[in-house]
């Protein structure tokens, strides 16, 4: 499938992958580089994740991510798209104290960041804090079963929903997403048989992480796709290339080059004219005592 970079998708083009029953292929970026290659190999969607702080910023979860972090990041990749659509993460506690500061938050991401949407983790529990994000202009996508900035109160990283009792409070926690204006509802870590009910239940798209196939769009970390992640692979990831191992090869390669003075060499040093070099002599009135350099003289 040929898909026009040019397009730059909206709101309405999203909400259209599901009405016509074309998968939403989204994964998350947290720079400039990464975002420009996701959006040209046709990407549907970028998430500039919370996820950034145990994947690129050394934090043992996502709870220490700011909103200045989460700012910057969003900028970065926003700047770098032209077609998909981007989402920012909205991080700990910047909407979970007041309606006002979720809204003051949502719109730096909006403004400062530049993100077409923004993505909070909760059912019932925000389901007025989206219906005023939503009232005030800002596109909001849900996320309900494994919430990672409420993973201590869910008893870690764990499946949620396994239960018939657990799933119907999953479900009903979409409903009341979409019900306050939510765009679209991230299913993680559910069981998918639960998530194919919750998407046939919804009129919005789910997208699935850990949800299994009957999700309308899929959405993977990209240090777990390529390689880069620090942890343990999760069960539902699955590895598309290692640039981890491209870039010890890389780094060590460069390091031999180093050690043995094989870089730089001539091709990668820049050079006065000969004529330059003469006068540099006698300016400093030590003439001939100036050779011409080389990249292996150990100057």
């Amino acid at each position: 499938m040929s898909t026009d970079t040019s397009h730059k998708l909206s709101l309405h083009d999203f909400l259209g992958f599901k009405a016509r029953g074309e998968p939403i292929a989204m994964a998350t970026s947290y720079d400039h580089p990464t975002a420009y290659f996701a959006d040209q190999a046709g990407v549907d969607a970028i998430l500039v994740g919370d996820s950034i702080g145990n994947n690129v910023l050394g934090y043992e979860s996502t709870l220490p991510v700011s909103m200045d972090e989460m700012a910057v990041h969003c900028r970065a990749v926003s700047s770098a798209v032209n077609r998909a659509f981007v989402i920012g993460d909205m991080p700990y506690m910047s909407y979970q104290p007041s309606t006002r500061d979720a809204l003051l938050n949502a719109g730096r991401l909006m403004a400062e960041g530049g993100v077409d949407a923004v993505k909070l983790e909760g059912g019932a529990a925000v389901a007025e804090t989206v219906r005023a994000l939503v009232r005030a202009g800002v596109p909001v996508m849900g996320h309900v079963g494994l919430t990672p900035q409420s993973a201590p109160a869910l008893g870690g990283y764990r499946v949620q929903g396994r239960q018939a009792e657990a799933a119907a409070r999953l479900v009903e926690d979409a409903r009341l997403l979409e019900d306050a204006g939510a765009f679209s509802v991230v299913l993680e870590a559910v069981p998918t048989e639960l998530a194919r009910i919750i998407t046939e239940t919804l009129s919005v798209p789910t997208i699935g992480i850990g949800a299994g196939q009957h999700c309308d769009g899929q959405v993977l970390v990209m240090h777990d796709m390529f390689g880069l992640s620090l942890r343990k692979l999760p069960k539902f990831a699955r590895q598309y290339a290692d640039l981890g191992q491209a870039l010890r090869s890389g780094f060590s390669a460069y390091r031999d080059d180093v050690k043995q003075r094989n870089f730089p060499d001539a091709e990668h040093s820049y050079h006065m004219r000969r004529e330059e070099l003469e006068r540099l002599r006698e300016l400093l009135g030590k003439p001939g005592e100036v050779a011409m350099l080389s990249p292996r003289s150990g100057a």
